[in-house]
């Protein structure tokens, strides 16, 4: 039996900044488990080849959802299952969020997770391995240029760092990109220090329990190949696992709410009914126009030979819509002109998607034609991530409670109302012959929410399932410690109390980073 310093569960946005910050001092000894393999998938370093990723079970958890709405396709979460977690299946947008979101975690009693903290961690990791660039649509037959052009008519600032201030603005999305290759957590923060002695990194290894002993944690057993084994630890556990994932091994490994672990058959170490509560996460959106002309995307990619032809120039350029993230163009507005900062991100591309099913890739349309998302940026609606069986391997129970509350409801129609007067705006309404999803029929309230629910899409950024904060249910303290269980901490999105205005790998790092300031001092 092999013992450890720290042992880190999850090679995610989260695990890998861990592994590379706490294996600094060479007299630590630090191993990071990983369920999924290496991530030598060749589509990973391609930005456009998140599609394919999200889709197989060789990359990706694919996590089932509760029926939500009566009308509504079934829907799948998926999360990264290799080195490098979701930040290697990603759409690869990156956002800092505001910092009134990160002023407010320390309003909320968590000392220190403040701006004035947060903010400089960012830049640090941003000069250190982690690459961020804009990337503009060259092959966009100026419609990326239009939209831009139509944001900056309502007002809003064009800037090419999306990220230099917190006002209305618009421009190219920020992203993981380097040279037009996907910068994952893994190759940022992970594969530079692989050859330390003292990381021992554990692939294809999934963690089946926490173990526990008289309210602390003495490691963690681990299934390979068949296989368990115990591996123990003299300093901390560290979870990092993501919001469906660390519920869900904590759940199985005793600590949640008792009945829910009864009717598991789960025995229970330490009642948390928190565990895998609270659980926010975005309702994206969806509006599509007809264009007049054939311009955009689909006609480069709606076809095997063009997606061919497409590939083809990428690998000898590095350029073109493969090389681009998921939506080109990315803009944080208000609903209201009297709030005091944008409760809204919409995001754009210069092409139109069919009918998407369970499990295949999203298809274009024949015919040429532009869409836009948009969600609320900060979402009160709470949903939950339960286990229904002591299987750690069984999928959870999954229930997002999307847009419940009369705020996410009423933002929310805002949302799509500001959406629809951006394509109202020239020049990019001069392009438009016609409302294609959900159509102009769609008006009211009522039925905006029930387009979103019916057709739109999970926005990938669940939080809040072991959320920190100063009270006694709480399932983190401000340090990121378990309540009730010694030597333990959840490091990943699951601890934010609130949503951070954005995308959450840029966040879910910086959380990491800061974390490893808290165990290592």
């Amino acid at each position: 039996m092999r013992r450890f310093d720290y042992i880190v569960v999850g090679a995610g946005s989260a695990g890998c900044v861990l592994a590379n910050r706490l294996s600094k001092d060479p007299s630590v000894q630090v191993l990071l488990i990983e369920a999924g393999g290496r991530d030598t998938h060749p589509l990973i370093k391609v930005p456009k080849g998140f599609a394919q990723l999200m889709d197989s079970k060789r990359t990706a958890w694919q996590f089932p959802v509760r029926p939500f709405h009566p009308t509504a396709r079934p829907e799948v979460w998926p999360r990264g299952r290799t080195l490098g977690g979701s930040s290697s299946i990603n759409g690869l947008v990156y956002n800092r969020g505001q910092r009134a979101d990160y002023d407010e975690l320390e309003r909320l009693g968590n000392p220190g997770w403040g701006w004035d903290t947060i903010g400089p961690i960012f830049t640090k990791m941003e000069q250190t391995g982690l690459s961020v660039s804009a990337v503009t649509g060259t092959d966009s037959d100026g419609l990326c240029e239009e939209m831009i052009a139509a944001g900056v008519n309502l007002g809003w600032s064009h800037e090419r760092d999306l990220n230099a201030h917190d006002g209305e603005r618009i421009g190219y999305t920020m992203a993981t990109i380097r040279n037009g290759r996907r910068v994952s957590a893994a190759a940022a923060f992970l594969h530079p220090v692989r050859r330390r002695p003292n990381l021992t990194v554990a692939t294809d290894t999934l963690a089946l329990r926490v173990l526990i002993d008289k309210g602390k944690a003495t490691g963690v057993r681990i299934g390979r190949r068949g296989r368990t084994a115990d591996v123990t630890v003299s300093r901390e556990v560290i979870l990092a696992c993501g919001s469906i994932a660390t519920p869900r091994l904590l759940q199985v490994s005793g600590v949640g709410p008792a009945d829910v672990l009864r009717a598991a058959g789960v025995d229970v170490v330490l009642d948390r009914p928190n565990v895998g509560a609270r659980m926010r996460e975005h309702r994206v959106f969806k509006l599509q126009f007809r264009l007049a002309e054939d311009l955009g995307y689909n006609r480069r990619l709606n076809t095997p030979l063009r997606q061919a032809t497409a590939g083809l120039k990428y690998l000898v350029t590095r350029e073109g819509p493969i090389a681009a993230p998921v939506y080109d163009v990315l803009a944080f507005v208000k609903t209201r002109p009297d709030l005091d900062r944008p409760d809204a991100q919409l995001l754009m591309a210069p092409f139109s998607a069919g009918p998407q099913l369970p499990g295949k890739q999203l298809p274009l349309e024949r015919e040429p034609g532009v869409n836009c998302l948009g969600h609320v940026l900060r979402p009160d609606s709470e949903g939950s991530v339960r286990i229904t069986s002591s299987d750690p391997e069984a999928p959870p129970e999954i229930v997002p409670n999307y847009l419940a509350t009369a705020h996410d409801r009423g933002v929310g129609a805002a949302v799509f109302r500001r959406m629809r007067e951006l394509f109202a705006t020239e020049p990019i309404a001069g392009r438009i012959t016609a409302e294609t999803l959900p159509g102009k029929a769609v008006q009211g309230d009522d039925d905006i929410i029930d387009a979103a629910l019916e057709r739109g899409y999970c926005g990938y950024h669940a939080i809040g399932t072991c959320a920190m904060g100063p009270n006694d249910d709480d399932v983190v303290d401000g340090q990121l410690r378990v309540r009730g269980v010694a030597n333990l901490r959840v490091v990943d999105a699951s601890v934010l109390p609130i949503m951070v205005s954005g995308n959450l790998n840029g966040p879910v790092m910086a959380i990491a980073w800061h974390a490893s300031d808290l165990i290592l001092h």
